[in-house]
Formats: structure tokens, sequence, C-alpha cells
């Protein structure tokens, strides 16, 4: 398959990336296309929908072997599922899905079509393969059942983000910041008190702790 565009994002790595695409809203891309791709032709019609379809790469988990179970962060990475009745990266074809908001399409000189998005999960420079239209009608099913997901609860926790060290960003990307700390980037197995815990984001290193439903900041580098 052809490699149609990159992802431009504020994760160089994937610690910190929300868990599935949509959890939090706040999250800006940037999808820039390769150069065979930008005519604007392909791009009539797009900007009537709210909602697109990416289908990308998992280029930083690529092997040679695949396994056909892995052990599902959300199981506290003990219990073994069935590689398909997952969203893991170690794949037979490492190919990922996501659906994200078309926040708008700006036409310009140097790149031509660029597509600004939100609610993505995709680090910063992943190839993206395709773009379909997000269907209302057809994608979204009210009495789908989520499997083993199903009983499991989402985890939220209160931000406590000192004043010193919320200079370090615009509003709008402190919102993002907000979002990605309150939804816990943690490893779900792993409950440590004393653990100081970081990640790159927006070219800083966020460091922070948590203590029960508590994340504290405490170090923006």
């Amino acid at each position: 398959m052809k490699i149609i565009a990159r992802i431009k994002t504020d994760f160089p790595t994937k610690f910190g990336l929300p868990r599935q695409s949509g959890l939090i809203e706040q999250i800006k891309g940037k999808i820039v296309f390769e150069k065979p791709y930008r005519n604007v032709d392909a791009f009539r019609g797009l900007e009537d929908f709210s909602h697109i379809w990416l289908i990308w790469k998992f280029s930083k988990a690529e092997r040679e072997a695949w396994a056909p179970t892995v052990r599902p962060p959300l199981l506290g990475g003990n219990k073994k599922m069935g590689v398909f009745a997952t969203r893991s990266p170690f794949r037979p074809n490492p190919v990922g899905l996501s659906a994200v908001k078309l926040e708008k399409i700006e036409y310009t000189d140097n790149l031509g079509p660029v597509l600004y998005v939100s609610g993505c999960d995709l680090m910063d420079g992943t190839p993206i393969y395709d773009i379909k239209p997000y269907l209302p009608y057809a994608d979204s099913i009210a009495d789908a059942t989520g499997g083993f997901t199903d009983n499991l609860s989402e985890r939220k926790l209160e931000v406590v983000l000192p004043p010193n060290l919320q200079k370090a960003f615009d509003t709008e990307k402190t919102t993002e910041l907000m979002g990605v700390l309150s939804a816990d980037p943690r490893p779900s197995y792993i409950e440590d008190e004393t653990r100081v815990y970081g990640f790159l984001f927006c070219d800083r290193e966020i460091k922070f702790t948590v203590k029960g439903k508590v994340l504290t900041v405490i170090d923006i580098l």
C-alpha cells in the first residue's frame, strides 16, 4: 500500500497518547499529504463531513513475526487475549484505524490541501494509508457490544497543574494537556504512588505523580 500522508501531532512518543481516538476531543492533529496526493479534486465534497476515518501504519511497532495472543494493558497486562480481539499494535499487518473530527481543510500553495483534525490518537509523523468519510447511518451501531471492554470503567483523574508551570503553554495547549492528564496516561497495570512519570508533549517533558485519584504535575522541562 502507498503512504498518502503523514500526521503532525504534539506526541513524539506513544506514552501519553489517548488509548483510542475520540476519547480526548481536545487533541489536535494536522494531516499533510505526499506530493502525488495533493490534487484538490481528490478532496471535493470532503468538507461536508464532520468526521473521517484514518487508516494508518503502526510505524513504530513493526515486527518480522506475529503472535496469536497479546496482553492488553486494560486487563492489567497479565491476561492473554487473541490478537484479533484487541487493538494491539502488534498484528500480522501493522494497520491502525481511527475516527477523528474534521475541523477544517486548508488549501495552501506549498503543501496543497491540509486537514486539521481533533480527537486523534496518533504519534507525530505517523504514515497514513487512506482517508474515508465517517457515515453516521452505517458506522454508528447503537446496540454494539464491546467484549471484555464493556466491564471496564474509564479512569478519570483530578489534575493539579501549578500556575507557575502553566506558563509553559498557551491556553489551547494547556487545555489539550489537561485532557491527556485527566484520562490517566499511565499503563493500566501500574499503581505506584512514589513513581515519577514523564512523557513528551509539545516539545516539553511533562513530569507528574499520581496519588489516589489526583495527578499532580511536578515539572515541565
